[in-house]
């Protein structure tokens, strides 16, 4: 499995809050001898999540967006079953390992963490980021984890959502082309057929 996904134990280990803690007396010892692949204590967690089903320029942008509010960037991934449940029985077109790979190749993505839960809550209060960013079209009641980080003294952050930019919308100008290819050769078919010679 690629280095950049994790289970939430080793996003925990990571990433998590314990982690920013500063140390002191005995802990400072441990403290030093931190693995190296641990997040230093003084870098801002961000926290997003999504389907990034059919990765697209909108994607993009939020996501760099969001790496640019801090030095870490963890994008929760909803899992096959989460996105089925989510957009319906013919998504998603990726299944989660592939989505999770092209994520955690992004030089803005620092982890990747799926879920296979409705909400990234359980990710989102483990981890505690210090920003958690979410799509504009999102009302700010409704945002998951927001009680959770800003009780721990962290903020939430909605970055505009890239207009004519979805996965939906590719999806059906796929299908519309698709759909327009089988008629034309439908017609093609019919104009073969009634221009053969009929046999004697």
């Amino acid at each position: 499995m690629n280095s950049g996904i994790l289970t939430l134990p080793q996003a925990i280990l990571r990433f998590g809050r314990a982690r920013r803690n500063p140390a002191s007396g005995a802990d400072a010892h441990a403290a030093s001898a931190t693995p190296s692949y641990v997040c230093p204590a003084t870098h801002r967690i961000v926290f997003t999540n999504g389907c990034f089903d059919l990765l697209h320029p909108g994607h993009i942008r939020t996501l760099e967006a969001a790496r640019n509010l801090g030095e870490a960037l963890v994008v929760g991934l909803n899992s096959d079953r989460g996105v089925r449940e989510l957009k319906g029985p013919d998504r998603p077109v990726l299944p989660e390992l592939e989505r999770a790979e092209i994520l955690a190749a992004l030089e803005c993505v620092d982890a990747v963490v799926m879920f296979d839960e409705p909400t990234p809550r359980e990710i989102i209060a483990a981890l505690l980021p210090d920003v958690l960013v979410k799509g504009g079209d999102w009302a700010s009641d409704q945002i998951v984890g927001r009680e959770e980080v800003e009780a721990a003294g962290g903020r939430v952050v909605s970055i505009a959502i890239a207009p004519g930019c979805s996965t939906t919308a590719i999806l059906d100008k796929i299908r519309s082309a698709t759909r327009h290819a089988d008629a034309k050769a439908h017609l093609n078919t019919n104009a073969q057929t009634a221009a053969a010679p009929a046999e004697s």
